[in-house]
C-alpha cells in the first residue's frame, strides 16, 4: 500500500508540474528505514531552502523551483525506480544522497543527460569532469576526506606517523569500501600501519570490530558510516574506553544524532565537514520567517542549523547558484538539463557571494571546470562538545594531498573511459 500510495502521489505532482514550476529538482529521500535519522535532517534543509527562494524571492529568475520528493529507504533499486519515474520531468539535477545508487545512475543520467550532484559521496573520480560530463562531486570527495582524516592525525603528531596504527571501521558498502585506496597509498607514503574492519549493513553489530580494538589499540581511528552504525560504534568505543579525542569521523559519521546516545562520554569526538555549523547566519533569519514560521517547513522544523540539515541546505544553495550561472550563460530563465549542466560546470563560488546570501564563512571557496567537477579538495575538523551540546569548528579549512588524490582519480576516470568506450575531452 505504501508504494501504490507513493506513486499515486507523485503522478499527482508530476502531473501538476509543469503549471507549477519551470525548474524541477528531485529528492530522493530516505525518512523510513534504518538510515532515516539522518535521512530526515538533510532532506528538510534541502527542501527548506528551494522553499525559501520561492516564498521570499519568487524563485530564480523568476521561475519557481518545484521539488519532487521520492522515498527511496536508501536502497539502491529503489532510488533507481525513483530516477526512472521523475527523469522525464524535466528534472534539472539530482542529488542521489547514496553512493550505491549514485553508481547505478551514472550511465543512466549521462545518457539521459541529467546531472547527478554527489556532494562528498559517490564515485570520486567523478570528479574528472572529461570523463564523467554530467556528474559533479564540488566541494569535496572522500578521498580528501581520507586525506583530511590523515593530515589531521600528521598536524597533531608533529608531522611523522610512521610506524603509527591506524584502523578503519568502515560501512561494508560501496560507500564504506570508498577511502580504502586512498588510505593504502597514504600509509606507504607516511609509514603507518593500516587495519580495516568491515561492518554489515545496517551496523548494529560490532561487538568482534571493537574487541580487535581493544586487543590490538591502535592510535587513531577512522569511522566511514551512516545511520544507526554511527550511533553503535561510537557507543562501543565509549564500552572499551577508547579516546574520543583519537576517533575521527567522516562528513557522514558526524551529525548529532551520532553521538548523543552515548551522553557525556562520547565528548571530545572528531568528525570532518566541508561546511560550517550551527545557525548563526543572516540567512536564518529568512529561514524562520519565509518557511518555518509560515508553517511551510518540509519536516517539523526541529531540524534547523542542525549538522545535516546544515549539509542539505548547502546542497540547496549551491543548486540554485547553479542554476543562476546557467540562466546568464543561456539567456534564459527557463533553463533545461543541458543548460544546468553547464551551470553547474561553471559555478564559482566565492566568499564574497556566500555572503550576500546570508551564509559568511559557510563553505570553501572553488571554482568548477570541466577538468575539475569536485572543487579543490578543502576540509576542516569538527569536535563534538557535550556540555554545549553540539560540534565546532577546531580547524580551519584545509586542503587534501592532491598529489596523491590527484594520481588515483586520474588512474581511475581513465580506467573507467576505458571500459566504457568514452573519450575524455573538454570541448
Amino acid at each position: 500500500m505504501r508504494k501504490t500510495l507513493m506513486t499515486a502521489a507523485l503522478g499527482a505532482v508530476m502531473a501538476a508540474g509543469p503549471a507549477i514550476a519551470d525548474l524541477v529538482v528531485v529528492d530522493t529521500s530516505y525518512r523510513t528505514g534504518p538510515y532515516a535519522a539522518n535521512g530526515i535532517p538533510f532532506s528538510d534543509g534541502y527542501q527548506d531552502y528551494f522553499t525559501l527562494i520561492n516564498e521570499r524571492d519568487g524563485g530564480v529568475g523568476g521561475e519557481m523551483i518545484k521539488v519532487v520528493e521520492c522515498e527511496t529507504g536508501y536502497n539502491t533499486e529503489k532510488g533507481v525506480e525513483c530516477y526512472e519515474a521523475t527523469k522525464g520531468e524535466g528534472t534539472l539535477v539530482y542529488q542521489p544522497l547514496s553512493t550505491g545508487i549514485t553508481y547505478q545512475l551514472i550511465p543512466k543520467a549521462t545518457a539521459d543527460g541529467i546531472s547527478l550532484h554527489t556532494m562528498g559521496y559517490g564515485r570520486t573520480s567523478a570528479k574528472n569532469g572529461a570523463v564523467f560530463k554530467n556528474v559533479f562531486n564540488y566541494p569535496a570527495n572522500y578521498w580528501d576526506g581520507a586525506s583530511h582524516a590523515i593530515t589531521h592525525i600528521l598536524n597533531e603528531n608533529g608531522g611523522d606517523i610512521s610506524g603509527r596504527k591506524i584502523a578503519l571501521v568502515y560501512h561494508n558498502s560501496a560507500y564504506g569500501k570508498e577511502p580504502i585506496r586512498t588510505l593504502e597509498e597514504l600509509s606507504k607514503k607516511h609509514g603507518f600501519e593500516l587495519t580495516l574492519l568491515p561492518v554489515d549493513h545496517p551496523g548494529q553489530e560490532q561487538k568482534s570490530q571493537w574487541l580487535q580494538i581493544r586487543r590490538e589499540k591502535p592510535d587513531n581511528v577512522i569511522m566511514w558510516g551512516w545511520g544507526v552504525m554511527n550511533q553503535v560504534a561510537i557507543q562501543e568505543a565509549v564500552n572499551i574506553r577508547y579516546p574520543m579525542d583519537q576517533f575521527i569521523g567522516i562528513w557522514w559519521s558526524g551529525s548529532e544524532n551520532d553521538v548523543k546516545a552515548a551522553g557525556d562520554k562520547a565528548n571530545g569526538y572528531k568528525a570532518l565537514t566541508f561546511h560550517n555549523l550551527g545557525s548563526d547566519y543572516p540567512l536564518y533569519d529568512d529561514m524562520a520567517k519565509y518557511v518555518v514560521d509560515a508553517g511551510k517547513a518540509a519536516g517539523a522544523g526541529d531540524q534547523v542549523g542542525s549538522v545535516l540539515y546544515n549539509r542539505g541546505m548547502y546542497a540547496a544553495m549551491l543548486a540554485v547558484e547553479a542554476m543562476r550561472t546557467a540562466q546568464e550563460l543561456a539567456g534564459t530563465s527557463a533553463i533545461n538539463a543541458a543548460q544546468m549542466r553547464d551551470g553547474m560546470e561553471a559555478l564559482e563560488m566565492t566568499e564574497a557571494k556566500m555572503a550576500g546570501l546570508g551564509l559568511p564563512g559557510f563553505g570553501p571557496e572553488f571554482k568548477v571546470s570541466c577538468e575539475n567537477h569536485g572543487g579543490d579538495g578543502m576540509g576542516a575538523v569538527s569536535q563534538w562538545n557535550a556540555e554545549k551540546g553540539e560540534f565546532e569548528l577546531i580547524t580551519d579549512y584545509f586542503q587534501s594531498d592532491q598529489d596523491v588524490i590527484g594520481a588515483l582519480v586520474a588512474e581511475d576516470s581513465a580506467a573507467f573511459a576505458t571500459e566504457n568506450g568514452i573519450e575524455a575531452s573538454c570541448n
